[in-house]
C-alpha cells in the first residue's frame, strides 16, 4: 500500500503558455536594450535628467506590458478548472484596469517635476511600446502554434 492514494494530477498548461514566457523573457532584454541607449541619449543631450526620464520611461513600459502577459500567465493556473473563463477574463481586465490607474497616478505625479524631461521619457516610453508590439509579433510568429492547438476531438484520451 503507497502512502499517497490520491495523487494530485498534473497542471496540463495551455499551449500559450510558453509563448509569454518568451515574451516575458525577450522583453526584458529589449528593455534593457532601451534603457542603455536612452541612458546615454539622455545624458548626451539633458544631462543626469534625461537618464532620469530614459530609465522612467523604459520602466513605466516594462510594467505596463509585464502586468499583461504576466496576468495571462496567472490566469492560466485555472485552466483546466470549471472556472477557467470567469478567472481569465477577471485576471486580465484586473490587470488592465490595474495599468490604466498606475498610468494615471503616474501621469499626475511626474507631471511637471523638475528632474524630469517629458520627451525623454515619452520616447523611451513609445520605444518601449512599439519594440515589445515587435516582440509580441516576432514571438508569435516563430512558436508555431497550431490554430487548435488546445482542442480534444471526439474519442481522443484529453490526459495523453
Amino acid at each position: 500500500m503507497t502512502d499517497n492514494q490520491n495523487p494530485k494530477p498534473a497542471r496540463v498548461a495551455p499551449s500559450s503558455e510558453p509563448v509569454l514566457r518568451s515574451v516575458l523573457k525577450w522583453g526584458g532584454i529589449l528593455a534593457l536594450g532601451i534603457a542603455v541607449v536612452g541612458a546615454i541619449v539622455g545624458y548626451l543631450t539633458f544631462g543626469w535628467i534625461g537618464v532620469a526620464s530614459a530609465l522612467i520611461g523604459t520602466a513605466m513600459a516594462v510594467v505596463f506590458l509585464g502586468i499583461t502577459a504576466a496576468s495571462i500567465l496567472l490566469a492560466n493556473r485555472f485552466y483546466g478548472s470549471d472556472i477557467y473563463v470567469g478567472a481569465f477574463f477577471g485576471i486580465v481586465l484586473g490587470g488592465w484596469l490595474l495599468k490604466f490607474v498606475l498610468f494615471l497616478i503616474l501621469a499626475f505625479s511626474l507631471k511637471g517635476q523638475p528632474w524630469i524631461n517629458p520627451t525623454i521619457m515619452f520616447l523611451s516610453l513609445i520605444a518601449g511600446v512599439i519594440g515589445s508590439l515587435v516582440v509580441d509579433v516576432l514571438v508569435v510568429f516563430r512558436s508555431r502554434i497550431p490554430y487548435a492547438s488546445d482542442v480534444t476531438l471526439p474519442g481522443e484520451n484529453p490526459k495523453a
